[in-house]
This record gives C-alpha cells, structure tokens and sequence, in this order.
C-alpha cells in the first residue's frame, strides 16, 4: 500500500486544498474499489489515518481510500461561505480521476464517514445515486433541523446558520436526509445500498433512531441499521470501520 499527502487547487472552492490517499500498489486495478472517506466536526484530512487502522482494513480489500479535508462544512454548499458540496461530490471525484488515472465510476466508487462525515457520506448516496454503488455512516448526523434547536450541538448553530440558513432552507437546498431519502424511493431508481452503524451511548443516537424508522417507513430498499456498545469516539470508529469495508467488499453484513 502506499500513502500519499496531496495538495491541488480546487475551482469551486477557489483555493489550495489536500486531501490523504490510501492506494493499494500491486494489486489490480481493474478490481480497485475506491472508497470517500469523510471525517467528523472537529477533524481534518488526517484524522482517519492517523486514529485508526485504516489502511491496512482497506489492503484487504483492494480499496484505494481517498480523505478530502471538508473543513466545518457539513459538506454543504454553505448559503454565506464554501461551496463544499460541489467539492465533494463534483470536483472531488473528477480529480481523483484525472491524478491517479483511475476510472471512478457508480459501479467502484462508496462513501463513509463518521459524525459529520457520516452526514456528508449519507447525502452522498441520497443526491448522487447514479455516482455511488454502496454508503455507510458511523455515529451519523441525520437530523440537521433537530440540531438547529439541541442543546448538546447549541455551540454549532452560529456555524450552521451560515452553512444551511435556516431550517426551513433545508429542504429546497436539499441538505435534508429524511426528504432526500424520500425522493429518491419515490423517483424508483436503483438506490445505493445504505449501513448505519451508532453506539447506543452516542449522543445521536435518538437521531440515528428517528433516521433509521423513517427509512423503514418509505420502504427504502437496501437499508442497514444497527446499534452497537459504544460512544461518539476513535475505538467506536475503527471497530465498525471494518464492518463498512466489508460491506462494501461484497455487501457482508454485521453479525
């Protein structure tokens, strides 16, 4: 495996940004699965690699793991601020393309993500369903207009009034999970299969249970939701990290 710190110029955020790529070196890449891993709130482009085992996980599974910084952006394009979304989900993937010489396709390509990065992974899946194959979230952001109002995320609203406006703007900017879910049953198209993994201590848990019965609700197909021990922390994330690559290896699920 080898593992590589890359700086480049990003047009839709006018700026020098980075991101750390994991990619196998004598394996085929024919068969390489190219996994957008997203870090949480307060993490950057190096916090996946350096608090958990991820590149040795990813070796065995022929996955290249590619880890953009996303700032604070909830990977949105913010109302006043980055455009982080277009980033991601545009730029991002064309770049990895055009740098590795790698074909990145619906039928290679996933998204994971922990907190906020579990939020960006979801929607994702949701907004880009011709892009994504397979998602997973661990410890997920689901419920963005409840966190507009909770006091344990009371410290994020000045920053989320920049990003999302208000929680009525949520909708037609399409940064809602539980209407973008909606959505996409209702356009009838094959959906990306979705794992949700949230340890039952985490303080988003009753988020995570809200998200998971609404999806139960609409009938969205290929949707996996669990509850393990656990809180919104490294041991959690590198546990159940593991499950996510398996998952995406050959849609194994956690026992």
């Amino acid at each position: 495996m080898a593992f590589m710190e890359c700086r480049f110029h990003s047009v839709s955020l006018a700026r020098a940004v980075n991101m750390n790529v994991i990619i196998p070196q004598y394996k085929d890449k024919e068969s390489l699965k190219i996994v957008f891993l997203l870090h949480g709130l307060s993490d950057d482009a190096s916090m996946w690699f350096r608090r958990t085992s991820v590149e040795r996980y990813a070796d065995m599974y022929n996955m290249m793991v590619i880890m953009p910084d996303g700032g604070r952006s909830f990977y949105t394009d913010a109302v006043a601020g980055d455009n982080y979304w277009t980033f991601i989900s545009e730029e991002l993937p064309q770049t990895v393309q055009a740098l590795f010489n790698v074909t990145v396709c619906r039928e290679n390509s996933y998204a994971a993500g922990l907190s906020m990065g579990g939020y960006g992974a979801l929607k994702l899946a949701l907004r880009c369903r011709n892009k994504f194959t397979a998602a997973a979230g661990l410890s997920s952001l689901t419920d963005i207009k409840y966190r507009f109002k909770a006091e344990d995320s009371a410290s994020w609203r000045p920053e989320m009034r920049r990003i999302f406006g208000s929680p009525s703007q949520l909708v037609p900017r399409k940064n809602d999970l539980f209407a973008l879910a909606k959505e996409a049953v209702s356009a009838g198209e094959n959906l990306p299969n979705i794992l949700s993994i949230c340890g039952s201590e985490d303080f988003m848990i009753m988020d995570n249970r809200k998200f998971n019965k609404h999806m139960r609700k609409i009938n969205y197909p290929g949707y996996y939701s669990y509850e393990r021990p656990g809180s919104h922390n490294w041991q959690f994330w590198d546990t159940y990290i593991q499950d996510a690559f398996k998952f995406f290896n050959d849609g194994t699920l956690p026992e």
